[in-house]
């Protein structure tokens, strides 16, 4: 959903890309204020979508009648993904327009504590009775390397295929489908191609417009069942010698299967899969109106369809299917997912730092944090509420992707990663268009991941 810049990151962005981003929300700094909180958060491009305001709008009523005499200031920053990064860390540089809380990507938290932007939490969470609920792989992913916490997890996610019942009847494929193999992927939008004209067969993110999104929900998808970390080891980065990991069979095997989509036309057309807004169209339109066979994407999906979205369809978890996405050639454990999400954080200029806690407080009662994560169709990472029938009868689709943690993938979430991430959707980008192959990708992949590490790479 996804991530991000420091100065170093910042670099990837063009004057005038920023130019044109607006910066209305870097109005509302802390200020000095004592009174009043202001929390910043991403919104949804899609003007439909209110799932984060609905929720922060009953957080702040909440906060408001039990603390009186306070207030909360919600700070939307609507934008895509990598417009959404730029903007709130230009807002955390300064204590004039820093808020008192942040909507962080683990994606991008260790680069943002590294800058200094962010003021660890331990203080505050050794008296918080309710820290003890969360499950210790989402507790690391808001640490940075010197071993404090600088954040509060609202849950995390896990990825799989959706596909459209509908067009796996027309084109003769089960309705119980379940790959084995990235072979099977492949032939299943084969025949979506050739039996069911007008019918995009299979979407893999791919490219610099599609951000994060097209690293995690597409190439590491790919990357990571490719049994190039053996033995539990990352396929990218390398923790003995602390070292990022080159190009190799793996990481080349996962470029041809993003070429093969792209080139025999079993994807998008590359001008949409290459539009940063594609993801909407896809949640908004693709799939509800049955014009997509496969999706490789995430479990929040069913975010954008639930009652007030604006995108209502309740009768999704019976027109859509949901496969776990194999691995390469069906080697243990016979599955991949990737997992990620978000946290709370608070900025190191924040104004309010105290009242900042308190409200992440309020947001992360049992309660309200079991409302999240239903209505956001997240993934629980507080044992209370992953124990809760309440929880896990709510929507379908909770038990298939909650299972999926069993067999998931965190990103080796380092300072450097955000430079890593965008090589990688570069290499994508270039097969997929078509301008480079495979092996050139990968050549132009490992240049760009020494100088994004300052060459602080090994060959694998």
């Amino acid at each position: 959903m996804p991530v991000r810049p420091t100065v170093r990151f910042t670099a990837l962005f063009t004057l005038t890309a920023l130019a044109s981003t607006s910066l209305a929300a870097c109005s509302s700094g802390s200020g000095s204020d004592p009174d009043t909180v202001k929390v910043s958060f991403k919104q949804s491009t899609d003007n439909s979508i209110k799932v984060m305001d609905t929720y922060l709008g009953d957080i702040k009523k909440q906060f408001e009648k039990a603390n009186p005499g306070k207030k909360v200031e919600l700070v939307p920053i609507k934008a895509p993904d990598s417009e959404y990064y730029t903007k709130l860390q230009q807002m955390l540089r300064s204590p004039k327009t820093a808020p008192d809380l942040v909507y962080e990507d683990t994606f991008l938290i260790n680069s943002d504590i590294t800058s200094g932007y962010l003021k660890p939490l331990d203080d505050y969470l050794a008296d918080w009775k309710d820290w003890d609920q969360f499950i210790d792989t989402a507790k690391a992913a808001a640490k940075g390397e010197d071993g404090k916490t600088y954040g509060v997890p609202d849950g995390t996610d896990t990825r799989g295929l959706w596909f459209s019942k509908d067009v796996f009847a027309e084109a003769g494929l089960p309705a119980d489908w379940q790959p084995k193999t990235w072979d099977e992927v492949l032939d299943a939008a084969r025949t979506i191609k050739e039996k069911v004209p007008g019918v995009t067969p299979l979407n893999v993110y791919t490219g610099k417009p599609a951000g994060e999104m097209a690293t995690m929900q597409g190439f590491e998808m790919l990357l990571y069942g490719t049994g190039t970390g053996e033995g539990g080891s990352d396929p990218l980065y390398d923790k003995g010698s602390k070292k990022w990991i080159t190009a190799g069979q793996g990481f080349e095997d996962s470029l041809s299967f993003v070429e093969t989509v792209y080139k025999e036309k079993l994807g998008p057309e590359v001008s949409d899969a290459l539009d940063p807004n594609f993801s909407t169209k896809i949640r908004g339109e693709l799939l509800p109106q049955g014009k997509l066979g496969i999706a490789l994407d995430g479990s929040w999906l069913p975010q954008d369809w639930l009652e007030g979205s604006g995108h209502e369809w309740p009768e999704w978890s019976k027109e859509l299917g949901l496969a776990a996405m194999p691995t390469q050639n069906g080697q243990a454990p016979g599955r991949v997912s990737m997992s990620g999400g978000w946290t709370w954080s608070i900025p190191d200029k924040a104004g309010n730092p105290d009242l900042a806690f308190e409200f992440i407080k309020t947001m992360q009662t049992k309660a309200n944090a079991q409302k999240w994560y239903i209505a956001n169709s997240g993934i629980s990472v507080r044992e209370d509420v992953a124990n809760d029938p309440a929880y896990v009868d709510a929507q379908p689709g909770i038990k298939f992707f909650t299972d999926l943690v069993a067999d998931t993938h965190y990103r080796p979430a380092y300072p450097a990663y955000p430079k890593v991430s965008v090589a990688i959707q570069e290499a994508m980008e270039g097969v997929t268009t078509g301008d480079k192959s495979v092996q050139e990708a990968a050549r132009g992949y490992d240049e760009a991941l020494k100088e994004a590490t300052d060459n602080q790479v090994v060959t694998k």
